[in-house]
């Protein structure tokens, strides 16, 4: 990072004017991309996309939203590009590629866009302030709730993505922990393990599953293969931290929040619409994102029903469709898709775009050279993992599927898992572990998650020993 900083402005230009003669191989026939990686370009791409990245994970500091920076070096890493294959009458070939990545990233993101609003109209409906208030009037001490919450958002995250679960579950732990830093910092460690283990075994568990699943490496049913291993990756740290609880019974509280009209047939639609994007894939062969836009439909024919039969609830004081003021407020499916998170969508764009610029260059054949054949398909995708820990699994994913490596589906499970679960190895290796040190500031902190990263360390062993065990048919 320091490094980076030193990069002098006079010698960044002087590499831009470099005659690309000098730099850029000739195409085999124009017909396969130019091998860049030791051109002047190629090492530009690289150190744009290292600047970009240390503005992502500086992210909490400089309060820059991380795409940004991504989105911009896409723009320059393809410019770049483009400017290369222009002046030797192949810019069709570049044309050919962006618009690859781009019809991958639209895919992805038209998927996550209606998974977002289903969430986002569910909690519109108050469905996770229920449950939430649910869990605080029960009175369960602080070791019952430790576990509770960790099941919760190990079985929740599978459906709904583990960002909302872990923001769900971590405003549990605060209601119930108030002052109690010990229970809240250990709590909210082991809601961002369950959350990323419980993403692990569910296609729609996380974005890197997700992505693993539209390539077609994995089947959907296939996933289903490391429930066990995500099991003892949320098991074994959580029970090391289980004596580390103190072991008390909090306040209890007697709020009630009920949830509004409509919102149990959201949360029915929306495993509808998991089956049938499911289903368009498995037997029709289609893309799963026609399953889920189909099924985007039938959450706006609900908004219409609740919207004309309004006066059911008027008339009836257990439905609480109002706002702060007591205006009525009637379910709007656009509001949902509005409180999407945008800058996570377009900070996957700008993610793809960058990788798959540096894949084109040629970076991408350099490093599955390296791991898949020099070190072995097991060591690569276990230090895939470690390295989720430090960079988002996101662009990490996005690598390995465009390297294309020849793997066994089990090999392919093995990097699923430990691209989603070694995010857990430190609080920035996540997006849930971010949030929550925003939502528990002061309480939940890097080097409070530091201090137990051994014992999350153990369980990620474990679950890969185990996946290689149960699973041995599979590679």
């Amino acid at each position: 990072m320091i490094l980076l900083k030193k990069i002098q402005l006079p010698l960044f230009i002087a590499l831009l004017l470099i005659p690309f003669q000098l730099f850029a191989a000739e195409a085999g026939g124009g017909h396969e991309p130019m091998d860049m990686t030791s051109s002047s370009i190629g090492y530009i791409a690289l150190i744009l996309f290292m600047i970009a990245y240390v503005f992502v994970m500086a992210e909490e500091f400089t309060h820059l939203r991380k795409s940004k920076p991504v989105i911009l070096a896409a723009g320059l890493i393809w410019g770049m590009i483009g400017w290369v294959y222009m002046d030797h009458g192949m810019s069709e070939l570049a044309e050919h590629a962006v618009r690859h990545n781009l019809l991958e990233y639209a895919e992805l993101m038209l998927f996550l866009l209606v998974a977002m609003t289903y969430i986002n109209g569910m909690e519109e409906r108050q469905v996770f302030d229920a449950l939430r208030s649910w869990l605080i009037r029960k009175g369960f001490s602080f070791r019952q709730l430790f576990w509770l919450t960790g099941v919760l958002a190990f079985f929740i995250s599978p459906i709904a993505d583990n960002l909302t679960t872990a923001l769900l579950m971590c405003a549990v732990v605060l209601a119930v922990g108030g002052t109690n830093t010990r229970f809240v910092s250990i709590a909210c460690i082991n809601i961002v393990v369950a959350a990323n283990a419980g993403g692990a075994f569910s296609p729609f568990g996380d974005i890197t599953t997700l992505m693993v699943w539209q390539k077609g490496m994995v089947d959907f049913w296939g996933f289903f293969a490391l429930f066990i291993p995500s099991v003892v990756n949320f098991i074994v740290p959580a029970a090391i931290m289980h004596f580390a609880i103190p072991n008390e019974n909090p306040a209890v509280s007697d709020e009630v929040v009920p949830m509004k009209r409509g919102a149990k047939r959201i949360i029915a639609l929306f495993l509808m619409t998991i089956i049938t994007a499911v289903s368009f894939h498995n037997f029709l062969g289609l893309p799963p994102v026609i399953g889920m836009l189909t099924g985007l439909s039938y959450l706006q024919f609900l908004g219409y029903y609740l919207k004309k039969t309004k006066h059911k609830c008027i008339s009836h004081e257990q439905f609480s469709d109002k706002n702060e003021v007591g205006e009525f407020v009637v379910f709007d499916v656009f509001k949902p898709v509005a409180k999407a998170e945008w800058d996570t969508l377009f900070f996957f764009y700008g993610v793809v775009l960058c990788v798959g610029g540096l894949g084109f260059l040629g970076y991408l054949s350099m490093a599955s050279e390296l791991m898949y054949t020099q070190w072995g398909a097991t060591s690569a995708n276990i230090a895939v993992g470690v390295l989720s820990a430090i960079v988002d699994n996101i662009p990490v994913m996005f690598a390995v599927l465009t390297m294309n490596p020849e793997m066994s589906t089990g090999q392919w499970l093995l990097v699923t898992m430990t691209a989603g679960v070694g995010g857990s190895l430190l609080s920035i290796g996540s997006a849930a572990g971010v949030a929550l040190m925003g939502q528990a500031r002061g309480q939940y902190t890097f080097f409070g998650h530091l201090k137990w990263a051994p014992a999350i360390a153990v369980g990620y062993a474990a679950s890969i020993g185990t996946h290689m065990w149960i699973n041995s048919a599979l590679f």
